[in-house]
C-alpha cells in the first residue's frame, strides 16, 4: 500500500453545548435529504422554522443527559482505537472524523486530509445499515465537494457503504446483549427490543431506501448468532425510534411496541440501539429516561439497555480489517487492470 492513507469516519454530529442546539437542527432539517421538500427554495426558511420550534425541548433533553452530545468525543476516541489496531496491522493510517452536522463538518475534515497530504483515503460511516438520510446524505455531500476540488480529485478515494453483516461487529453486539441478559433473574424470559432509528416510509417505498431490508437483515444475523454462539432462544422484536413530524414512518414504533409488549404480560425487556455505535442523545435521553418511562407506565419494571459499542475492542478491530481489506480489494483491482 503505497502513499499516505487516511480513513474518514462520517457520523451525525451533536451540539457539545446547549446554545449550539438551535443550529445544529438547521443545519440537520435544511438537509433535503432529512426533510424533502418539492419547491426547495423553501428549504432553509422551514428548517429555521422547525430548528425555533424544537430547540426549547431539545435543550431541556440535551440537558438531562450533561448539556451536550458526547458523540464528537466517542467518535474522536473510535479514530484513534482505530489508527492503533491499523498500526498493528501494518497500516499506517491517519483517521479523520467528518460530522454532518456539527463540528468537526466534512469540509472541515477534507481541509485537514489536503493539508496532510493523503493520497488514498477509505470513506467509513459510522451507521451499519445504509440509509438516504445518513450514509446517503453524508456521501452526497462528500461526492459534491469533490467535484468541485481538482486536488481532491487526485486522491483515491474508496467508499464503504454499508457492514451490518460482518462477523465482528455480529460478534461485538452479541457479547453486549449476552452480558446485560445476565443481569437479568430470568435471562431466557427476557425480550429481546431492538429498537432503530426510524425513516419516512416514503423513503423506502417511493426512493428505494433499503434501510428497513438492511436493518432486518441484520437483526436476523445477530438472533441466529446469539442462538448459535450464546445458546439464547429468546423473543425479540424490531421497532422504529425518533420520528418527527406528521409524515407515516417504519413501523411499528417503538413506544406503540413497548406497551403492546406489557399487554401480552412481558415483564423483563433489554432494549438494543441497533442503528447506533456510539452513545448519543437518542440512547442517553430517548431510550434511558423517555422509553424507559413509558415501560413502566405499561407495567414493564426490568427495564435495561445494551450500550452502544463505542470503543469495544471487537467492534475497533472489525472495522480496522474492514478498511485493510478495502485498501487490499482496490490493489489487486488495480493489479488486474
Amino acid at each position: 500500500m503505497s502513499g499516505r492513507i487516511g480513513v474518514m469516519l462520517l457520523n451525525l454530529g451533536g451540539p457539545e453545548k446547549l446554545e449550539d442546539v438551535y443550529l445544529f437542527l438547521y443545519n440537520l432539517f435544511a438537509d433535503p435529504e432529512i426533510i424533502r421538500l418539492p419547491i426547495p427554495f423553501l428549504q432553509k426558511p422551514i428548517a429555521s422554522l422547525i430548528a425555533a420550534s424544537r430547540a426549547p425541548i431539545s435543550q431541556e433533553n440535551y440537558a438531562m443527559i450533561g448539556g451536550g452530545s458526547p458523540l464528537r468525543v466517542l467518535t474522536e476516541e473510535q479514530g484513534e482505537n482505530i489508527e492503533n489496531a491499523l498500526q498493528r496491522r501494518g497500516v499506517e493510517a491517519k483517521v479523520y472524523v467528518a460530522m454532518r452536522y456539527w463540528h468537526p463538518y466534512t469540509e472541515e475534515a477534507i481541509a485537514q486530509i489536503k493539508e496532510d497530504g493523503i493520497t488514498q483515503l477509505v470513506v467509513l460511516p459510522l451507521y451499519p445499515q445504509y440509509s438516504i438520510s445518513t450514509t446517503g446524505s453524508s456521501i452526497k455531500k462528500l461526492d459534491e465537494l469533490w467535484e468541485a476540488d481538482p486536488a481532491l480529485q487526485a486522491i483515491d478515494k474508496i467508499t464503504i457503504e454499508s457492514w451490518y453483516g460482518r462477523a465482528g461487529y455480529i460478534r461485538a453486539m452479541n457479547e453486549l446483549i449476552d452480558g446485560k441478559l445476565q443481569e437479568f433473574d430470568e435471562p431466557e424470559n427476557v425480550h429481546i427490543f431492538f429498537s432503530a432509528h426510524g425513516v419516512p416510509v416514503k423513503y423506502v417505498t417511493k426512493y428505494g431506501d433499503p434501510y428497513q431490508s438492511e436493518m432486518e437483515n441484520c437483526v436476523d444475523g445477530i438472533m441466529k448468532s446469539l442462538r448459535r454462539d450464546h445458546h439464547r432462544y429468546n423473543a425479540h422484536t424490531l421497532a422504529y425510534q425518533s420520528r418527527v413530524g406528521p409524515v407515516e414512518w417504519l413501523q411499528p414504533y417503538t413506544e406503540e411496541a413497548i406497551q403492546k409488549l406489557a399487554k401480552r404480560g412481558v415483564n423483563d425487556l433489554l432494549v438494543v440501539p441497533i442503528s447506533f455505535v456510539s452513545e448519543h442523545i437518542e440512547t442517553l435521553q430517548e431510550i434511558d429516561i423517555e422509553y424507559r418511562e413509558v415501560a413502566e407506565e405499561a407495567g414493564i419494571h426490568n427495564f435495561n439497555r445494551v450500550p452502544a459499542l463505542n470503543s469495544h475492542p471487537i467492534f475497533i478491530n472489525d472495522l480496522a480489517e474492514l478498511i485493510v481489506e478495502s485498501l487490499g480489494k482496490k490493489e489487486k483491482t488495480a493489479i488486474a487492470v
